[in-house]
């Protein structure tokens, strides 16, 4: 079948949309990207992101219409990715879309970007809302791509740490016995979050290309230390955290008790902080479960190369690589992901892992929204 993933995640650079071939399921799931493309995220979206994300700024009508407004985004995003592919998206079996995070947390979730709109633009199958099922059953609702991580990337014999850095800093750790139900991940804390609020608000920019601004300063050990003091590092996984904790009230505030400090300085330092909770949350929470044979860097966090430095300082043990150094793409990662949680979710298989989530359960994951025509090219017997 085709398919196409897309994802919008807490960086809110863009849109990225994967056209894929996928053949078979479960674990006999086969994917060979066809075509991808990021669409940026336009700048009138990403600040009505930030205000509905702000509960002294929000408004029901807000979040209401931008449900709308990103969906006409996410179906543009659909067909220009098929454009580029030259398929007709006519050909494609269904899209799968996670949606924009708009709020989460523990026993809720709420992620926009309407459905219908999105198959009635491309008359295709949407399969979305993929966290609300986990979190009815239990769990958190986060993280979900270890799934298809272990799908796609599983290898008996090799402990792997998966770890993408997108807004949020996530890691899935695929142990070497290579069983499904062994595979476990959660949020270690902020990815790119802070750097890029960051370097908006010092640098007019949105965000630290290649690690320049950070390679230009030194770490100011007191505001890490400070950063490091957060509850939520102590917690035990399974967890995930978002904007609502590390998010640009959090850097407003931190920049705004250290008035006195080099911007650069403050670049470096968030920079190491994320570097080091990641670290800290190895150490604390996966080092004494298994042993790694190395951490593949994903995401966007891939490219700063600051970053990347800096965690193979935290954790010289182990080897750090990027996802394109074993000959895959950051960028597409997820959205691939994603749609083969969709492809699960066709076939009717659970696909959350509850020692990652923290779920009662497996659930099959995702809801559909059929395009105007009906059911297209599916019968009620085989959906």
């Amino acid at each position: 079948m085709l398919a196409i993933g897309l994802m919008s995640g807490t960086s809110l650079d863009g849109v990225d949309s994967a056209l894929v071939r996928i053949t078979g399921q479960g674990e006999n799931t086969q994917v060979e990207l066809v075509g991808f493309l990021s669409m940026p995220m336009p700048v009138h979206m990403q600040k009505s992101i930030l205000k509905v994300c702000d509960i002294e700024q929000s408004s029901v009508e807000q979040v209401c219409q931008l449900n709308f407004d990103l969906g006409y985004l996410f179906a543009e995003a659909a067909k220009q990715v098929c454009i580029e592919g030259n398929i007709p998206i006519s050909d494609v079996d269904f899209i799968a879309s996670h949606g924009q995070t708009i709020h989460h947390k523990k026993g809720s979730t709420l992620q926009i970007g309407e459905s219908s709109v999105i198959a009635e633009q491309t008359n295709c199958l949407v399969i979305s809302n993929f966290r609300e099922m986990d979190i009815a059953a239990g769990g958190e609702g986060a993280p979900l791509v270890p799934y298809a991580d272990y799908i796609l990337y599983g290898e008996k014999g090799k402990s792997v740490a998966f770890n993408n850095i997108g807004g949020i800093s996530n890691v899935t750790v695929l142990t070497g016995d290579n069983k499904k139900e062994n595979v476990f991940a959660f949020d270690t804390g902020p990815g790119n979050m802070c750097i890029n609020a960051a370097c908006k608000m010092l640098f007019n920019k949105e965000y630290d290309e290649d690690g320049q601004y950070a390679l230009k300063g030194k770490v100011i050990e007191q505001l890490l230390l400070e950063l490091l003091d957060n509850p939520y590092f102590d917690r035990e996984p399974p967890k995930s955290t978002g904007r609502e904790l590390f998010g640009e009230l959090y850097i407003k505030n931190i920049i705004a008790k250290y008035p006195q400090c080099n911007k650069y300085d403050i670049i470096n330092t968030l920079t190491r902080f994320t570097a080091k909770s990641l670290a800290d949350s190895y150490k604390n929470f996966i080092l004494g479960r298994c042993k790694l044979d190395k951490i593949v860097i994903t995401g966007g966090g891939a490219y700063n190369k600051a970053l990347v430095e800096m965690i193979g300082e935290e954790i010289p043990e182990i080897d750090v690589v990027t996802f394109e150094q074993i000959g895959f793409s950051s960028d597409a990662k997820e959205a691939i992901l994603f749609a083969v949680l969709g492809n699960e979710a066709l076939h009717g298989i659970a696909n959350n892992l509850p020692l990652c989530t923290g779920a009662k359960k497996t659930c099959v994951l995702g809801k559909f929204t059929f395009p105007p025509t009906g059911f297209g090219k599916f019968s009620i017997s085989k959906v």
